[in-house]
Parts: structure tokens; sequence; C-alpha cells
């Protein structure tokens, strides 16, 4: 895979909004849809549309920043494996989506929609204002109804618009007999219009269309800042289906869909092809990349009676599998599930917010109708009475809970931003903040994921060329580092004849008439090393090892530390092999780590701790991950993780560096303080100005105008967060 590079170009920022307007046309008329989970700029889209036109039989491609795909229009006869693989020769990372189980392109259509409302409320704010400023100035009798009506006829079509949000959660909590904080929004804002119109039908002094209108406008705003900070464009567990081959080629060479595949079929899997269902090997040899789901950084031999899984990557030599499951029934499919199911559980956390509304509410509903019940005793005056009931139910309408957490939610997603993580989930940063226990994958998180040879320079020089040669003509990971690593020492390939790769072995070939094999141990008669390593035998000479090293990812150590000076418990979960487990977490500082995790046990391990009253916070980047990724208390991936991965994640690191896991945990800690104080100021208002508005001394504007100094105050207090330091 191509290093990741995160750009600021000019055109990496208009992208987006540039591609919705051309990406109109549904995925599902495409021929193939590709993902491209490692593209993050403007010169990617060029490069990749670019090679994929260069291959005979396509007629168009189309690339989509936002959703890393590509829509490639090609003939009939045109291969999704070739078009694969052209992408990686160029450096881009590869994976065929099905396009009939993936959605639609999706638009920001729910972001414009409310910045719509939000627009169409503040006008009719500012114009109803306006009016009301002729009221205000002594306007009367005839000319003051004009007014009131022209304000009516402004108002309450705005609000009918641009309210829906509120009235749809409202109605939705009714109608299941709860309360949730759009409950007395809803009805805050129905009983200042309803009350506005009743005055303006009497020929009232008073009406209040313009507090209505400053509700709606002010609780649309920290509805938009409480979407911002979401970006999930589409389940996990969609992504994941997605990733599933959607076509097979038989052994006679039929090419199929999954769907008609049935038990006992044979299967036939080219090198450099994903095993499209789950099956056992009944002819050929060849080695299987498993680290999209285990996240073993190392090939494993396969051979006859060898199972494999759908998903896998075929590196080396064609191979025949008989088919025990396909579709629904297949491993990848079965995570799918696991990850929706887990996705499901997490999705219950209720918010600070909402814990909130369930006393809030129903307190500020009783509370405006003892105002009315008791006015109604004290003079009689039905009008009179509810005035006051709608002052008191504006007076403590909570809005300043409704911009409590997005305030704080948004600025921490600034700060943080600025550090290089971005926030996708709303409640990412409460459910942070309690987190005591922290549990890394390995491969690709921890470590960069690349093998990189380590004793070059321990190597005979003789002995180097050759293996450069030899190296060349294999895609194994090992082979492709020997070679990049050789090359970049400055070292001239030897002039290796007859070079061919022996599935699951090894590249042999011949040198001034001598045999030369690099592979694995076993097959060149040595003795293996501890680590990582491959061998290179010249003739009758004693083999040499190529060993390698997986380095520790930036900040990796520093966010380890940080961490347990925390007081959180750090867990290393792998599916690498044992010892190469060991080692990493012996340099980085982990005591407790468990190897060979399939997906299922790092799933049940993060489970089992939650179950025991952990709180769990995972960090992974593989497919391996996903389902242990949404089955935590909340969970964070690198950029450079899959697609599907991020999606699933409540957090993403957008840089390399590890060392900003650190200060997202401190900032959680401060942003759930920030909320916790919005919420006594909002307290601390309502017990000064309720009784004022129960008094009778308020009148609904009056109410609204000190409602929004509240919203104000809440928000300038979550700015404190900018000004957050790291201890």
């Amino acid at each position: 895979m191509s290093e990741v590079q995160i750009s600021a170009c000019p055109a990496c920022v208009a992208a987006p909004a540039a591609e919705e307007a051309a990406h109109a046309r549904d995925v599902r008329d495409t021929r193939f849809v590709l993902s491209l989970p490692a593209i993050y700029c403007a010169a990617c889209i060029s490069g990749v549309e670019r090679e994929l036109i260069k291959q005979p039989g396509v007629r168009a491609a189309r690339v989509n920043l936002t959703l890393k795909r590509a829509q490639v229009d090609a003939d009939e006869d045109v291969s999704v494996d070739d078009l694969i693989s052209a992408l990686t020769r160029a450096g881009y990372e590869a994976y065929e989506l099905d396009a009939g189980a993936i959605s639609a392109t999706e638009t920001d259509r729910k972001g414009r929609a409310i910045l719509t409302r939000i627009a169409v409320s503040g006008f009719a704010m500012m114009n109803v204002m306006l009016l009301s400023i002729a009221v205000w100035s002594g306007a009367s009798d005839v000319t003051r109804d004009m007014f009131h009506w022209i304000s009516a006829a402004i108002a309450l079509p705005a609000i009918a618009y641009a309210a829906q949000p509120f009235f749809g959660s409202a109605w939705s909590a009714l109608r299941v007999k709860r309360l949730n904080m759009d409950v007395p929004i809803s009805l805050a804002i129905l009983l200042a219009g309803g009350m506005s119109l009743f005055e303006t039908m009497e020929s009232g002094h008073h009406a209040y269309f313009d507090a209505a209108l400053s509700l709606t406008f002010f609780l649309l705003a920290g509805r938009y800042l409480d979407y911002r900070t979401r970006s999930v464009a589409r389940s996990a567990a969609e992504e994941l289906a997605a990733l599933e081959v959607p076509r097979a080629t038989l052994a006679d060479g039929t090419v199929v869909s999954i769907a008609d595949l049935a038990k006992g079929a044979l299967v036939r899997v080219v090198p450099g092809a994903r095993v499209p269902v789950d099956g056992i090997v009944v002819e050929g040899a060849s080695e299987l990349d498993r680290s999209l789901l285990t996240g073993e950084s190392l090939p494993v031999e396969a051979g006859v009676d060898t199972i494999v899984s759908a998903g896998e990557v075929n590196l080396t030599g064609p191979l025949v599998v008989k088919v025990t499951a396909a579709g629904e029934d297949s491993s990848l499919h079965r995570m799918a599930d696991l990850v929706a199911m887990a996705e499901t559980s997490r999705n219950k956390y209720t918010s600070l917010a909402d814990r909130a509304a369930q006393v809030y509410a129903p307190a500020v509903h009783l509370l405006s109708l003892a105002a009315f019940i008791g006015w109604m005793i004290a003079t009689g005056d039905v009008r009179h009475s509810l005035n006051i009931a709608v002052a008191v139910l504006i007076i403590t309408c909570p809005c300043a809970l409704g911009l409590a957490v997005p305030a704080v939610t948004t600025a921490a997603s600034g700060r943080l931003f600025r550090s290089g993580m971005l926030i996708k989930s709303a409640t990412a940063l409460e459910r942070l903040a309690e987190v005591d226990t922290v549990v890394f994958d390995k491969t690709g998180t921890l470590t960069e994921g690349r093998p990189e040879l380590s004793n070059l320079a321990d190597i005979p020089p003789h002995a180097r060329g050759v293996a450069m040669a030899l190296a060349a003509g294999s895609a194994h990971p090992l082979s492709a580092a020997l070679y990049e690593a050789a090359r970049a020492a400055g070292v001239e390939p030897a002039p290796v004849s007859d070079i061919r790769e022996v599935p699951g072995q090894g590249v042999e070939g011949r040198l001034d008439g001598m045999p030369v094999r690099l592979g694995r141990a076993a097959w060149l008669e040595t003795q293996a090393l501890a680590q990582t390593a491959t061998y290179l035998k010249i003739g009758d000479e004693t083999p040499v090892a190529f060993a390698f090293v997986d380095h520790l990812r930036e900040g990796a150590s520093e966010a380890v530390a940080a961490l347990k000076r925390q007081g959180k418990d750090v867990v290393l979960l792998s599916g690498d092999a044992p010892a190469a487990v060991a080692d990493i977490a012996r340099r980085i500082g982990i005591d407790a780590w468990d190897a060979e995790c399939l997906p299922e046990a790092k799933a049940l391990r993060v489970a089992e701790l939650t179950r025991s009253g952990r709180k769990v916070l995972m960090v992974g980047d593989g497919l391996n991950d996903t389902a242990a990724l949404a089955a935590a208390h909340v969970s964070i991936s690198p950029a450079s993780a899959l697609e599907a991965t991020r999606v699933v994640s409540d957090m993403v690191l957008l840089g390399k560096s590890l060392a900003p896991l650190g200060e997202a945990t401190q900032v959680a800690v401060s942003a759930t303080k920030r909320i916790k104080e919005n919420f006594n100021i909002a307290t601390l208002y309502n017990l000064i100005a309720v009784p004022i508005a129960l008094a009778g001394f308020a009148t609904p504007l009056a109410a609204a105008l000190a409602m929004s100094a509240s919203s104000i105050t809440v928000s300038l207090n979550a700015l404190r967060l900018t000004r957050f330091t790291k201890r």
C-alpha cells in the first residue's frame, strides 16, 4: 500500500462539493465499483481515473473522493481483477465492492436541510422583528393589527417548515409514551405561535411571533452544530457486506454470481485475487494474505486440505477451492452481522442531554401547568393566565440544554482536529471520558504494518544482488520489501535467469548454471530464525537469512505511556504470532497481550471486559478489528485504516502519529466537565428567571430574550475548551 499523504490543496477542499453534483447516477448502474481506502487528495482522483481509462475495454471511470470509491463503465470481457492489479501497480490500494450491496451515492442532504431551515427561520425572524419595531414604537389599533397579521403570515409558514425536526422528534417520543428534549421545545414554539395568533385575532396589544421564530432559529443552530460533529456516511456492516466478492470463477472457467454457488462447487482463485467463499483447497499450492481478516502480518502457506475464508488474498499460485459456505453463510458476512449487532448495542448509549431531558421535560410542563392554574384561580383571566404559562414555558425552554452538548462537542472537535483527530459520533467525547481500559490492535495500528529489511549491511555483497534479482520476480510482501531495501541501498541485481515462483515456497532461478533460491527455511533445508525472515541459498553455499522488522508507528510509545499515566489499563490483542506480539508488547511497555486472535475472539474479549464493568476504548485498523471496534464503548482508527474500519469508528486519527490519543482522553474529560457546567448554568438561570415569569413580570418576548442570553452563556463557556492545554 502506498504511503498515505493528507493533502491540503485547494482542489481537495473543493472536491467533495464538486463531486456531489457530478455523482448523481446510482452505483447499481455501474459495471464495477471499487473501494479506494488510501486516496486523500485531488491528485489521487486524476491518478486513479487516468490509470483506469488506460485499461483496454474501460469506457469511463469516475472517482468520488468523499466516499473513496471509483465507478467504472467497461465492456463485458473486462476483468475487475485486471483493474485492481493495474491500480496496485500504480500505488493505489483497491478492492471490489458489490454494487448491489451498497446504497446509492449519499449526499449531505440532512446538513443542507438544517441549513435551509436555519436560513428560513432567520430571515423570517428578522422581518418580523422589523415589523415589531413599529408596534413597539407606538403603532395602535388598525395599524398594529395589520402588522400583527403580516407577522403571522410570515411567521406561521416559516415555523411550520423550519421547526419540523423538533416536531417530528417530539411526536416520535410521544407515540411511545416518553418525553425527550424536543417535547418542551415543540410545545413552547407551538404555544408561542398559537398564543400570538390568538392575540392577533382578538386585536391584542402584544404578539410574540418573533419569540417563536427566535426559539426556532437558535435551537436549529444548536441542532446543526450537533449534526456537524458527525460524519458517518453509512453503516460499517453495509461496507463490510459490500466487500464480499460478488462473482466467482468455477473450475471450468465459468463466471457465476456468489448467490448461485452451491455447497460443494469448485471455485478457481488466481494469484492476486480475493477468495470469494469459505472452503477447502482441493488443488494447488500458494500463500494467503490474511491481514485484512486476522491481522497477521505474514502470509501463510496454503495447500491441499487448507481451510480458507472469504476475504483472504491468494498471493503466489492458483488454487481450486471446494465451497463450504458462500454469500450470507460466509465468515465475512458473519463478521458483518457481528458488527451490525455490536453497533445496535452501542447506539443504545444515552447522551447527558437526553438523560437530563428525562427529568427536565416533565418538570417544565408541570411548572407551566401550575402557573396557568394558579393565575386562573387568582384572576379568572384566561388570556392573562395563558400568557404567563407560555412565558414560563419559553423561559424554561431547554435551549441552553439543547446547546450545552453540541457547543462543547464542536469546540472540542475543533481542538482535537487541530491536533490530528476527527470526531464522528455525537456521544464519542462523553464515552471517551468514561474509558478505563484501552485495547490496541498491533499490525497497522501500533506498528506501521510493513516489513522492513533490518540486516542488509550484514549480507555478503554478492548475495545482495542475487536476492534482489529473485525478489523482483515475486509479489510476496517480504520479496517486495527486500527489493525496495536493496534498490534504496544502490544494489545492482545479479544476472539471474529462468526465474520462476514456486507457489507456497519462494522464488528460484539460475546464476551461471547454479540453482539459486529465495524463500522459506524449510524449502531451503535450513533452521528458521525466531524473527520474521526469508532465506537465500546460492548453489551449495550455506543459506543466508534476510531478517525483517515491523517498526512502531510514530507516537505509539508516547500514547501508551500517556494512557498509563492517566491510570488506564492497556491491552494488546493481535492475530499475529505470539513471538511477534510479545516483541511489540515489550518494546512499547504493554504487559497484557493476546496473540493469534481471530475477529470473533477480539470482539468476545472486548465484550467480556464490558460485562466486567470496564469501559473499553478499542484502537484498530483492519477488517479483523471492525467487530471489536463496534462492540467497544468507544473506538478509534487511524486514517490509513480500511474504509469499513473508519466508518465503524467513533473517531479517526488523521495523521500517522498515535500521540494525540493521550490528549484526546484529557480533552474528553474536560469536555464532559464543561457540559456539566453548562447544565449548572442552565439550572441557575432557571432558578432566577422562573420566579420572575411565575410572578407575571416576564412577557413571552422577554422570556425569549432571556432564553437567548442563557444560550450565549453556555456557548461562551464551551469556547473555553479551545484554550485547553495538555497537563
